[in-house]
């Protein structure tokens, strides 16, 4: 099941994401084969970084709980609140998508 997580920065943190960043990368990359999409949220100007979106397909919402609670920009402390849902992919369009 694919869940959604909506990640916003905490305000001042933007040096120690930068900071933090290849390990985040490399916590990532570990779930590769299951990613539907993810990125950096930016402000208007498209250059700033406010948070995360990630799509990540994971066998339960304890499992999805458990992987965002030890992400390293978690873990330091550069994300507010996780919010996390299940999504649904209802565009025919399914590119980046794991098999239903």
């Amino acid at each position: 099941m694919i869940f959604v997580f909506w990640l916003m920065d905490r305000p001042g943190t933007a040096q120690l994401r930068d900071e933090v960043r290849p390990i985040h990368r490399e916590y990532l990359a570990k779930l590769s084969d299951h990613m539907a999409f993810c990125g950096p949220l930016t402000s208007e100007d498209g250059q700033t970084t406010v948070g995360s979106l990630l799509a990540i397909d994971f066998p339960s919402r304890i499992a999805a709980e458990a992987w965002i609670a030890a992400e390293p920009f978690t873990m330091a402390g550069v994300y507010e609140k996780p919010i996390i849902h299940v999504f649904h992919n209802k565009w025919p369009q399914k590119v980046g998508f794991p098999p239903a």
